[in-house]
């Protein structure tokens, strides 16, 4: 069996449940106290942590796998592994100043106060930087820092940016940028290993659904070799004669963030009654 540690509460649960969902993993969270389940269909244990607590769980060698957001990770710096970027719970972390200061370069944050929940990765970018600058570490609430006189600046977590605008405070710097990931202690054992290769295949197969959708579509033989250089990208549409004499229907995948633009060249090209299907899974 392994041991995977996720967020008890919050966005990047709700995200990580609904992974495991599609993944086809039977797991019940139950009562929000309930700290420890089983899935039903793989031999899987799911911890349900604080996001801070997850690294060092792993590394700790409580849980052998943890799905946390990279920021925790790199704040945390426990020798872990990124085994797999999941693509979901996206942020980035980032230098903020009130509206009015002004700022064109780095050296311009020299000598400030900086509020801040990530005090090692700011540290870090500080000296790789040869900035000098005061950190005041707080656990929350830092955008009212600068406000409420504590500090000039901050870093923090920014999703669309409006929690800054409301507080009268302006993006200046990116420091990193953040999603969730799979983290793996260094040294499973072969058996964990093969579980983990196995996690990865479903996990893998459900993000390549996401991003691709099925195509299928009929058009005139003579148009046939136009619509497959179209639809290149996997190894070869799969061609069938229709009733009709001299069309076929193609079937294929495409990308998903070239759509419009293959669509439109499909019909260019001769192609009609195109069909667009959502892919629940996709194994490579």
């Amino acid at each position: 069996m392994i041991t995977l540690a996720i967020q008890k509460t919050g966005r990047l649960n709700e995200h990580t449940t609904k992974l495991l969902s599609e993944c086809g993993l039977f797991v019940s969270n139950g009562s929000t106290a309930r700290l420890m389940t089983e899935a039903s269909n793989f031999p899987m244990r799911i911890l349900f942590l604080r996001d801070d607590d997850i690294p060092e769980c792993v590394a700790d060698a409580l849980a052998d796998l943890g799905i946390v957001g990279e920021n925790v990770y790199h704040e945390k710096a426990r020798p872990l592994k990124i085994v797999e970027r999941l693509g979901f719970a996206k942020c980035r972390l980032s230098i903020a100043v009130p509206k009015d200061f002004s700022y064109e370069k780095l050296t311009d944050l020299n000598g400030l106060s900086i509020a801040t929940s990530y005090p090692n990765i700011l540290k870090r970018f500080l000296n790789e930087n040869n900035l000098k600058a005061d950190i005041h570490e707080i656990s929350g609430s830092v955008e009212i820092a600068p406000g409420i006189g504590l500090a000039s600046a901050i870093f923090d977590i920014v999703s669309t940016g409006s929690t800054l605008l409301t507080n009268g405070l302006k993006e200046v710097v990116t420091v990193l940028k953040s999603e969730a990931v799979l983290v793996a202690a260094e040294n499973l054992s072969p058996e964990k290993t093969d579980l983990l290769e196995q996690l990865l295949l479903r996990i893998r197969a459900v993000q390549a659904a996401h991003t691709r959708k099925y195509i299928l579509l009929n058009a005139p033989d003579s148009a046939i070799a136009k619509i497959c250089a179209i639809l290149q990208g996997m190894k070869s549409p799969t061609i069938m004669p229709l009733a009709e004499p001299g069309w076929s229907s193609l079937h294929s995948v495409i990308e998903e963030h070239q759509f419009w633009e293959r669509i439109s060249a499909l019909k260019a090209a001769g192609a009609q009654g195109i069909l667009v299907i959502p892919i629940e899974k996709m194994i490579m």
